[in-house]
C-alpha cells in the first residue's frame, strides 16, 4: 500500500484552489482581497481532509461538491446579486474543467506504454502521478494567464471592429474596418475626414496608372480623367516617420454597419495604403471615428 502524506495533499489542494481562484478573478477582471481569496483556498483544503477519515463517502456526493464549491466561490468574491453570483460559479467550474482536463491530455500526450488488443493500438492508461500534476499544473496556469489576455486584447478589438462596403465605380468591396480614436486624420483643404484602406481590395478596379501613384505616391499626367476629379493628396505623418502624401478619393458610396442596419456616410474621404494595415489580417481598413460619431449623435 502507497504512503500517503495528508499534509501534503492538503499544501497542495491549497495551492490549486488558489491558483483556481486567482485564474477565475482574471478572467472574469474581478477585484478580490487577498484575505478572503486566502480564506476560500484554505476552506476548500481543509475539506479534503474529510477524505482520510469515515466521513469520506460525503465528499463523493455529488451535492456536497456543489455545496462546497459554492461556498470557496462566496467566500473568495462574495455575493452581490444572483447574476454576479452565478458567473463567478461557473468560471470556477469552467477553470477546474479547463485545468484538470489539460493535465489528463498532458499526460496521455507524454506517456509512452501501449498495448495490443483485437488488433488495434489502444493506450495504455496509468495513473497520474503527484510529482507531474505539481510540475504541470503551474506550467498550464500561466499559459491560461496568457491566453486569457490574448483573448481580451482580441475582444477589445473585434468590439471596434465593423463592417464596411465601399462602391467605387458600380464595383462593392466589403471591408472589416477598426474604429480608431487616434486616428484624426483630415483633408486640410476641406476638413473631410479620411478612412484609409489597403489597396489590395481595390486592385482589379484601379487603373494601372493609378495603382502606380498610389504606390509612388505621386501624380503622373497618364491618369483617366474620371479618376483625376476624384483624387485628393493628403498629408499625414505617422509615428516615427516624416510628413507624406497619402493618395485619397472621392468614391461614390460608403458604408457601415452595427450589426443591425447599415449606415451611409456622405462626407468622407477613401485614402489607399500600399499595405496591409493589420499583421494577422483582423481588418484591411481603419475608420475615421467621425464616421461612427456623427451617425450616433
Amino acid at each position: 500500500m502507497p504512503l500517503i502524506y495528508a499534509d501534503l495533499v492538503w499544501l497542495l489542494n491549497l495551492c490549486f484552489d488558489a491558483m483556481l481562484l486567482w485564474l477565475v478573478a482574471i478572467m472574469l477582471k474581478r477585484r478580490v482581497r487577498l484575505w478572503r481569496l486566502t480564506l476560500a483556498a484554505l476552506f476548500g483544503s481543509l475539506l479534503v481532509l474529510l477524505l482520510f477519515t469515515p466521513f469520506a463517502y460525503m465528499m463523493s456526493h455529488i451535492a456536497t461538491k456543489l455545496i462546497v464549491s459554492f461556498f470557496i466561490v462566496w467566500i473568495c468574491f462574495g455575493f452581490h446579486r444572483f447574476r454576479f453570483f452565478i458567473e463567478n460559479v461557473l468560471a470556477f467550474y469552467f477553470a477546474t474543467f479547463m485545468m484538470g482536463g489539460g493535465l489528463i491530455a498532458f499526460h496521455f500526450l507524454l506517456q509512452s506504454e501501449i498495448t495490443a488488443y483485437s488488433s488495434q493500438w489502444l493506450l495504455h492508461s496509468t495513473s497520474i502521478s503527484w510529482l507531474f500534476v505539481v510540475m504541470m499544473f503551474p506550467i498550464l496556469w500561466l499559459l491560461s494567464k496568457m491566453q486569457m489576455g490574448t483573448i481580451r486584447e482580441k475582444k477589445l478589438r473585434f468590439e471596434h471592429v465593423i463592417d464596411v462596403r465601399v462602391t467605387c465605380f458600380g464595383q462593392t468591396v466589403c471591408l472589416k474596418g477598426l474604429v480608431d480614436s487616434g486616428n484624426q486624420l483630415r483633408d486640410p483643404l476641406t476638413n473631410t475626414p479620411v478612412m484609409i484602406v489597403e489597396l489590395q481590395p481595390f486592385a482589379h478596379i484601379f487603373p494601372p496608372a493609378v495603382l502606380q501613384m498610389i504606390h509612388k505616391r505621386t501624380y503622373t499626367d497618364d491618369i483617366p480623367s474620371e479618376w483625376a476629379s476624384r483624387i485628393r493628396f493628403v498629408p499625414y505623418r505617422a509615428v516615427g516617420v516624416e510628413q507624406q502624401l497619402l493618395i485619397a478619393m472621392k468614391l461614390d458610396d460608403v458604408q457601415w454597419s452595427d450589426g443591425k442596419q447599415w449606415t451611409s456616410v456622405t462626407k468622407v474621404l477613401v485614402g489607399f495604403h500600399p499595405s496591409s494595415l493589420s499583421a494577422d489580417g483582423e481588418y484591411n481598413c481603419i475608420v475615421h471615428p467621425h464616421m461612427v460619431m456623427s451617425q450616433a449623435s
